[in-house]
């Protein structure tokens, strides 16, 4: 499809065509949206992923001032769709197009504002666009008082892991050791459970010197492939 004279609302109609009430109560329910939780007012229409998944595919060549735009939404699926255009557009261009993603990324993270939206993009931009180069924003990004800034720090290093490089997502789980934030234990002890998969012995290297200090979520979430009686032992100690 050629996108060049697309308006941001064809984007919207065409994610407004699939959506869906019911599903879209659930959605709100299931991302915490009510009151005090942490998706509070975030407005769901009720389109699944892999929809959205097979719109962004259409919309490659949508230029970036209306992807950022779409990203400003007030309703989750049109952030998402978004995302998931800019993790299409990073793998399929050069590296100053890279770059530029990558910032717009990085200015725009108070609207990347729940976990699944970090999980769709994190690694894939921000991870990607730093694994040859100085990680220090991650470790800002990490050190922010925002949620979702400390959960994208942590999930870029998911591509690393994927390079079997370990070193700044066992710096990033300790500067997040004691967060209190249960969606913190969890991507921290996911991450862990990583580097587990392709080295166990670094993994377990950083729970013995840990696994007292770290919240139980993250420590579970770490250890959920070890066998039985190994798990027990770590809860145990």
């Amino acid at each position: 499809m050629k996108n060049n004279n697309i308006k941001l609302s064809d984007v919207r109609a065409d994610l407004g065509q699939y959506a869906n009430k019911e599903k879209a109560k659930i959605l709100q329910r299931f991302f915490k949206t009510d009151k005090g939780q942490y998706a509070e007012g975030d407005i769901f229409i009720g389109v699944t992923v892999p929809i959205i998944r097979k719109i962004a595919r259409n919309y490659l060549e949508l230029k970036l001032d209306i992807v950022v735009s779409l990203l400003k939404s007030i309703i989750h699926e049109e952030r998402m769709l978004s995302l998931l255009i800019l993790v299409l557009k990073f793998q399929t261009t050069d590296l100053i197009s890279k770059q530029k993603i990558y910032l717009v990324y990085l200015e725009h993270t108070k609207y990347i504002n729940n976990w699944d939206l970090v999980d769709l993009s994190a690694k894939y931009i921000v991870g990607s666009f730093l694994f040859d180069k100085d990680r220090n924003p991650l470790y800002e990004l990490a050190r922010s008082n925002n949620l979702w800034e400390k959960r994208i720090a942590i999930l870029s290093t998911f591509y690393f892991i994927n390079k079997n490089d370990f070193t700044d997502t066992l710096k990033i789980s300790e500067i997040l050791l004691t967060d209190e934030h249960d969606l913190i234990h969890k991507a921290v002890g996911w991450m862990l459970r990583e580097v587990g998969k392709r080295d166990l012995t670094i993994e377990e290297e950083f729970l013995a010197k840990y696994s007292k200090l770290m919240p139980r979520t993250m420590l579970r979430y770490a250890i959920e492939r070890f066998p039985e009686q190994k798990r027990k032992q770590w809860l145990l100690r």
